[in-house]
């Protein structure tokens, strides 16, 4: 039931940090997976994981160009000779600052990557999962999805469009046999996180708020999405899965 044998899978910011944990996952899970990234370090992402069992491709794509946006996602399916089963849209921009200070053109940029983006990939592999009728569309939302965050305007204001944008696509393509789901991440330890983490004042704030006791890894994503990505979760669509350590329930 949770076999991705045989699935073939897109995944962008895969180079590192959630998207690489994910990526390794359903690799290991047996589907092939396209990493789609600005990042050079894609290409040996790829070669790390695809060392033995499925193959793993890298593309390099800028997810703030538009146009080169859709020529990446078409090297990507051409790459898995033409189905998608599975696109994780985890490619995403923070920047902290307070909303007074924060430029325009930063609010453009993290909006350009964070949702609309997001909405034209899912709109491109939906094209095709229609075709299949059936397909997976998992997308990176955070707890900024439901709380407000510190010095976080734009990343928040994001992650809340992508919960809406995820129940939105979901009501459309649900009865097309494509289900959209997104994956809440908590307080992780990856490079995006760095600063906070290190901050002598936001850190042990952070730290007694989370009720599991640790900051989570992204291994911790990975088995909720592999279920997102399987069978087992056939009946679930809308949804928005948070993973959290708790901090969302305290």
């Amino acid at each position: 039931m949770f076999t991705l044998t045989g699935k073939k899978a897109i995944i962008t910011g895969a180079a590192q940090g959630l998207g690489k944990a994910m990526a390794t996952a359903l690799h290991d899970a047996g589907a092939e997976v396209v990493i789609l990234d600005i990042s050079d370090r894609a290409q040996d992402t790829a070669a790390e994981i695809g060392k033995e069992g499925a193959s793993v491709h890298a593309v390099k794509g800028n997810l703030m160009d538009r146009e080169n946006l859709e020529e990446a996602f078409q090297e990507a399916v051409n790459k898995l000779e033409g189905r998608v089963d599975i696109l994780i849209n985890s490619a995403g921009l923070i920047e902290r600052k307070s909303a007074m200070d924060f430029s325009l053109e930063s609010w453009d940029r993290i909006f350009e990557v964070n949702v609309s983006a997001v909405f034209q990939l899912s709109r491109l592999a939906a094209r095709i999962m229609i075709e299949q009728g059936s397909g997976k569309i998992i997308n990176m939302g955070s707890i900024l999805s439901f709380l407000g965050g510190f010095n976080a305007a734009a990343y928040s204001t994001s992650k809340g469009a992508i919960a809406q944008l995820t129940k939105s696509l979901s009501n459309e393509w649900a009865g097309h046999g494509i289900q959209v789901n997104a994956i809440a991440p908590g307080y992780m330890l990856t490079t995006m996180n760095d600063d906070i983490k290190n901050d002598e004042v936001r850190s042990p704030q952070i730290n007694a708020r989370i009720p599991a006791g640790r900051w989570g890894t992204p291994e911790d994503v990975t088995g909720t999405a592999v279920f997102l990505s399987s069978a087992a979760s056939d009946y679930i669509t809308g949804v928005v899965i948070p993973v959290d350590g708790g901090v969302l329930a305290r």
